[in-house]
């Protein structure tokens, strides 16, 4: 009985720690409830983010706030064309007065890497990228090089200016927890964003620094992630799951129109990934177990950047998320 309260004192503990951590998130990014909840479950089911938004959207700031909350460290990087995979992973270095080489390590090994515009950076450095993500480590000669136990990845995608871009490899895609579009904030939070804006910028010039984030220890993130293992899903619901992401495989069993839009459907990690994610989903709302509403939500993310769709359905003007609604709307729900 013992062991039982402080399980679920543990629980409630880290729960509240995470939820005020959130509630402070959306206190500083205004209009932004949406990409701070995708954010969270990245970090909570220990995933990488890639986000397509216009400009000015906030992406840069949140992921900074999202560090200053966990006290943890952050790096921006600016991808650009003539950018090497050295400038990321670092390089060894030869030092003459020691006739050796040392490792100086580059910007990947902060613990949130934000990835500005990845589509710019050519496929050398994409190729870089891919190992740290997927295997959490950087290979440089003979060494390879453990990255930090927490270890995000948020990359950003520009929909507007598309010149002079390398398309991310499905290879690449595939290794992205979720893949989320961000929209402009309505009127509302517009006028919000614009006072905030001003009482910081007064803050600034008074030479005072602005309110910051109170963190909260990265153990709660540890903890929560376990709990989110063992979160209850019914096997039901995972076959639910596993149905959705079979249906983008073979999408002539729920008829032949959706089968004409889809030329490759998603992996494995598909799979994988919305468990996760909707395991993270119910977590967050204090639920111990995944209802349907869980997977649903999560399912535009998981999927959008893992289906390839065919020329008919660029020709009909059909997005990826038009498809996955269409899928959803025709598997059964258990």
């Amino acid at each position: 009985m013992e062991k039982i309260l402080t399980h679920l004192n543990s629980c409630n503990d880290t729960h509240s720690a995470i939820d005020y951590w959130r509630q402070q998130l959306n206190q500083r990014i205004l209009g932004q409830a949406a990409l701070i909840d995708r954010l969270l479950i990245a970090v909570l089911c220990d995933g990488h983010l890639l986000i397509e938004g216009a400009p000015g959207l906030a992406k840069t700031k949140v992921i900074r706030e999202l560090a200053a909350g966990l006290d943890a460290n952050f790096k921006r990087i600016q991808f650009t064309p003539d950018l090497l995979p050295g400038d990321i992973t670092g390089t060894d270095i030869y030092r003459l007065e020691k006739s050796s080489f040392d490792f100086q390590p580059g910007p990947i090994f902060n613990q949130f890497i934000l990835a500005d515009e990845i589509n710019r950076a050519p496929a050398k450095v994409q190729s870089a990228l891919l190992e740290a993500m997927e295997e959490r480590q950087v290979s440089i000669g003979n060494t390879t090089h453990p990255l930090p136990d927490l270890f995000l990845v948020m990359a950003t995608q520009n929909p507007i200016e598309q010149e002079g871009t390398y398309p991310l490899p499905e290879a690449e895609l595939d290794r992205f927890l979720l893949y989320v579009k961000v929209n402009y904030p309505d009127a509302h939070y517009e006028n919000k964003i614009v006072e905030l804006t001003r009482v910081e910028a007064l803050a600034k010039m008074a030479h005072h620094q602005s309110a910051k984030m109170n963190s909260i220890s990265q153990k709660n993130i540890f903890i929560a992630r376990q709990q989110i293992l063992n979160l209850h899903m019914s096997p039901a619901l995972l076959q639910y799951i596993v149905d959705l992401v079979l249906a983008t495989r073979t999408p002539e069993r729920y008829g032949e129109d959706i089968k004409q839009l889809i030329r490759h459907g998603a992996s494995p990690r598909a799979t994988i990934a919305l468990d996760r994610a909707a395991r993270a989903h119910a977590w967050l709302k204090k639920r111990e177990y995944v209802i349907p509403e869980d997977i649903q939500s999560l399912a535009c993310d998981v999927l959008r950047h893992r289906i390839i769709l065919n020329y008919s359905a660029m020709a009909e003007n059909i997005s990826t998320d038009d498809v996955i609604y269409n899928i959803i709307s025709r598997v059964a729900v258990p």
